[in-house]
């Protein structure tokens, strides 16, 4: 099994640690105020979730990073080239409380966050459902839940396919960034916040 860092302790990071956990998964869960601050939020999630460095959990085999789009240029400033590891861009390019589209200059939020992880194969995934979704049981409503994902790597989005089976979500692949990235992508494209279910 992969290792698994997860960058971002706000609802997002929080959201994919709790599924993790949920299924006995083992992450490190990092913020920008130290390992010390995420004691309580650690120990609300469960045991397998360990609060680390940025730089600890920029080190697994997997980076799931989900930070307030002006926060992330700090947030992956000073790490190590990922020298071809899988790094998941959670990230929405619009934040409380205005909730105003950042300034992207007519290229996909995926686009740029690939410029910000030198030697990174990124995955676009876990960035349109509702926290609360995410968190919750997949199979709540009879089916499975979906969660799509997209990338340019065919090996790495095989192994983020597998682990959003194993989380017991669908995962639909929606093919390299150019395609997936655009229709998930928040605003603007269409799939953010649709709660899609998968009946077998």
């Amino acid at each position: 099994m992969s290792s698994i860092g997860i960058i971002g302790a706000g609802n997002i990071g929080r959201a994919f640690a709790t599924a993790l956990a949920n299924n006995n998964i083992r992450a490190t869960l990092s913020n920008s105020r130290g390992p010390d601050s995420l004691k309580d939020v650690v120990s609300a999630i469960g045991p397998t979730i360990e609060a680390g460095t940025r730089a600890e959990a920029a080190s697994k085999d997997i980076v799931l990073v989900a930070v307030n789009w002006s926060k992330l240029p700090a947030a992956l400033a000073g790490l190590p080239d990922f020298g071809g590891r899988i790094v998941i861009d959670a990230n929405n390019p619009i934040e409380a409380p205005l909730f105003k589209p950042a300034e992207l200059n007519g290229r996909l939020s995926s686009e740029v966050f690939a410029s910000m992880v030198p030697g990174a194969r990124v995955v676009k995934a876990f960035n349109h459902l509702q926290p609360h979704l995410l968190s919750g049981d997949p199979r709540a409503e009879g089916g499975r839940r979906v969660l799509f994902y997209s990338g340019d790597d065919t090996r790495s989005k095989a192994e983020i396919g597998a682990l959003i089976d194993r989380l017991s979500f669908f995962g639909i692949d929606l093919g390299p960034i150019s395609v997936g990235g655009r229709l998930v992508q928040f605003p603007g494209g269409p799939l953010p916040a649709l709660n899609l279910v998968k009946f077998d």
